[in-house]
């Protein structure tokens, strides 16, 4: 029997993962953001379900809630960073304020969550931390570039925490997810308005298409919890693990342009060395 420490387990990935492991005779503190929820999830099922009203963006509630749950729970196994949204509109319309409340939660209240449960992790000189991520934090949709952004610097962390931790027993993986049906693109979706005519033409269709595709995404939750069990099961767990045949697709698609042009341009790279 594992303890997992999942932010966001209303619903979407968290709620899917929560349900896996109960059902599996794992215990799981998730946190939630309603007194309702976080009393119905405990109700889940008795002694092994644990609700915790948390919002990320609090540094110090988060310390004193990881404190709480190491006591009142058991010594935290695996930490999952899930909580999060997706904001959807161009980079040049994007409020400061936007900008600054979607990295508050993906970028700055995971890290609040991974400086709280470090400490306990490694002193016991073991534990894997994983970082919900997207396939949008390797490689970009217009429209969506605040998002792609919170998730490419979430990207940067998780890997170089990796090898930071890795000396003491800890594991971190980044999960990756492609179009999954979830509420990402509906209720957990910010729609910033639009005042600018000039991307209506690129961007209108891509939004309507993403509202439209909502609900009809090809990736499965619940699929998608058992091959995060999986990851933290296996004795070598990947730094990134991709989940959906369309994050396979584009992240592929990103690293073969990548490269690419990294070759056409390798000569003026190269030249800007000091002369041998």
């Amino acid at each position: 029997m594992k303890t997992w420490f999942i932010t966001g387990v209303s619903s979407g990935f968290g709620r899917a993962l929560a349900d896996a492991l109960l059902a599996r005779g794992d215990r799981v503190a998730g946190t939630l953001r309603d007194e309702a929820q976080r009393a119905g999830f405990s109700r889940l099922s008795e002694g092994r379900s644990f609700g915790y009203l948390l919002d990320v963006r609090d540094h110090d509630d988060v310390r004193r809630v990881v404190a709480k749950v190491e006591d009142e729970v058991g010594a935290i196994d695996v930490l999952v960073n899930n909580a999060g949204y997706g904001y959807e509109g161009s980079v040049e319309e994007a409020t400061p304020e936007a900008v600054r409340a979607q990295f508050d939660v993906n970028l700055f209240g995971a890290i609040s969550v991974l400086q709280a449960v470090l400490p306990f992790m490694r002193k016991r000189r073991a534990g894997h931390i994983l970082n919900v991520t997207s396939m949008g934090g390797l490689m970009t949709f217009p429209g969506v570039g605040i998002y792609n952004a919170s998730k490419f610097a979430l990207e940067g962390i998780n890997e170089a925490l990796a090898s930071e931790v890795k000396g003491f027993g800890i594991k971190v993986t980044a999960i990756e997810p492609g179009a999954f049906r979830t509420d990402w693109a509906g209720r957990s979706m910010i729609r910033a308005g639009r005042a600018i005519d000039d991307y209506d033409s690129l961007l209108t269709p891509i939004s309507a298409t993403r509202a439209a595709r909502s609900g009809k995404q090809p990736g499965d939750p619940a699929r998608a919890a058992q091959a995060m069990i999986e990851v933290v099961e296996a004795e070598n767990p990947p730094v990134h693990l991709l989940l959906g045949t369309d994050a396979l697709r584009f992240v592929r698609e990103k690293i073969a342009a990548l490269t690419h042009e990294i070759d056409t341009w390798e000569a003026l790279s190269a030249s800007t060395d000091f002369p041998a």
